[in-house]
């Protein structure tokens, strides 16, 4: 028999479930950026703690009248101010499923369900990426925390290499680590770098070329424990390092290659882009997000680390009153113990487009980029990167009037790009990165920015 909480629960979901269809149904008739009438509003839940609790029903009320007209629609088809995917059906649909199970997949004793989902959905992602197999891989918030636990199992392996046992010892009088990078390395490997203890100055820099791709020939003399992170999409340009030829030379010195593949890794899903990232399964970690090309819900990263041992070694944790034995337990891997089950989002995006629908779907962004990059030229304005993905990056003039053409047509609200500095130069960055933009998502924003741009 039903009770009376637990119709009052339910009721509630599908009150949650009817606002949510609302709000998604009405994106693509939205301006992209909320009004500053939204904005203002949002005041107004900044209230005295209340005395007494609200009834549920009205506590969703008031974040859906208040809160959603105040969001970005980056769930919609023409946000492409950053690289930001939107959330898949099946994704979106997975994820509320898999927070009503509440699941705390840190152990597979106590949430079997979700940690053999995470294991298959793991597997899954080894094959679509063409990486080594056997490599173990870590469910996480984004890649910035991927690198970071990418980079924790790249310095215990230098290390013990050396003779010294970071996980016990920590880094006081340890050999040194010799951290290699390209000029235009992504601020969050730089962030983990830091938490790592490892110094976001230490860093060797490498010269870069007129696409922000690290120079092979300008690479330094390895020497001693060495970790080389390469770069697998440039956040501005989504050029890639010429990482084939850079995992040559660092492992001849028995360096440790990562790669940096926030988005561009997955140009390895798509056989007409695997080509920039080739030789990328010959690295020993990879970093990546779900969340932007795999486009499944927030947050999700992924890190994958050929060496098992070496992960475990940096990551696992044991307690008296942990049951350990069983299956995988995904807190051997990552650095949370409470977490919850991304993998099962993963699971259900490729689940629900299988490889060629990933595959179609990489390559329909970046066929809608060139759309961009080739209107935007034929209007006469200046493209300034080799557009090889999804990223485009265009000047309308000296920076100032850049800077105005993008303030008009974020104000526009038709679709939403950013402003970026460049090797010099200031440039609007059009990312595209969802689902949902279709072809004429293209045409109307680029006569928005044409528009803006004329005005």
């Amino acid at each position: 028999m039903q009770s009376k909480a637990d119709s009052v629960s339910l009721e509630l979901l599908a009150d949650a479930a009817s606002r949510a269809h609302h709000y998604l149904a009405h994106l693509p008739d939205r301006a992209v950026a909320p009004s500053p009438a939204a904005i203002a509003r949002l005041m107004e839940l900044d209230a005295p703690l209340p005395s007494r609790g609200l009834a549920p029903s009205a506590v969703l009320a008031r974040l859906d009248e208040i809160v959603s007209p105040a969001t970005m629609a980056m769930a919609g088809p023409r946000f492409f101010g950053f690289v930001i995917g939107g959330s898949l059906p099946a994704a979106l649909a997975a994820n509320w499923l898999a927070t009503a199970w509440d699941q705390n997949t840190g152990l597979f004793a106590v949430t079997p369900g979700t940690s053999q989902m995470e294991r298959i959905a793991l597997g899954w992602l080894l094959e679509l990426l063409d990486l080594p197999r056997d490599s173990a891989g870590a469910f996480v918030t984004g890649a910035t925390v991927a690198n970071l636990t990418a980079l924790a199992a790249a310095r215990h392996r230098v290390l013990a290499g050396a003779g010294w046992s970071v996980e016990a010892d920590g880094l006081f009088g340890a050999p040194p680590v010799t951290v290699i990078v390209g000029d235009e390395v992504h601020p969050t490997v730089l962030k983990a770098l830091g938490v790592l203890g490892m110094g976001r100055s230490r860093v060797v820099r490498v010269p870069v070329d007129d696409q922000g791709r690290m120079r092979a020939s300008a690479l330094p003399r390895i020497k001693g424990p060495t970790i080389v992170c390469v770069q697998a999409g440039n956040v501005n340009t989504g050029a890639f390092d010429p990482i084939a030829e850079v995992i040559e030379q660092a492992h001849a010195t028995d360096a440790w290659v990562h790669v940096d593949g926030a988005f561009g890794l997955w140009a390895r899903a798509a056989p007409e882009r695997a080509h920039l990232a080739g030789g990328a399964q010959h690295a020993d970690s990879w970093a990546t997000d779900a969340h932007k090309w795999l486009n499944v819900p927030y947050d999700s990263g992924v890190a994958f680390v050929r060496d098992a041992e070496a992960l475990r070694a940096a990551m696992a944790v044991t307690a008296e009153y942990l049951p350990t034995e069983g299956g995988r337990n995904p807190s051997d891997y990552t650095p949370e113990l409470s977490r919850r089950a991304r993998g099962v989002d993963i699971w259900a995006a490729v689940a629900s487009l299988g490889r060629s629908g990933v595959a179609g779907m990489i390559e329909g962004c970046c066929r809608h980029a060139r759309q961009f990059a080739d209107g935007l030229r034929e209007a006469g304005f200046e493209v300034l990167n080799d557009v090889v993905l999804n990223q485009v990056l265009v000047s309308f003039g000296d920076a100032a009037r850049t800077r105005e053409v993008i303030a008009a047509l974020q104000q526009d609200g038709t679709c939403w790009c950013g402003t970026t500095q460049w090797q010099g130069r200031t440039a609007m960055r059009i990312s595209v990165c969802s689902w949902a933009t279709q072809d004429e998502d293209v045409q109307k924003s680029l006569k928005a920015m044409l528009r803006a741009a004329r005005s």
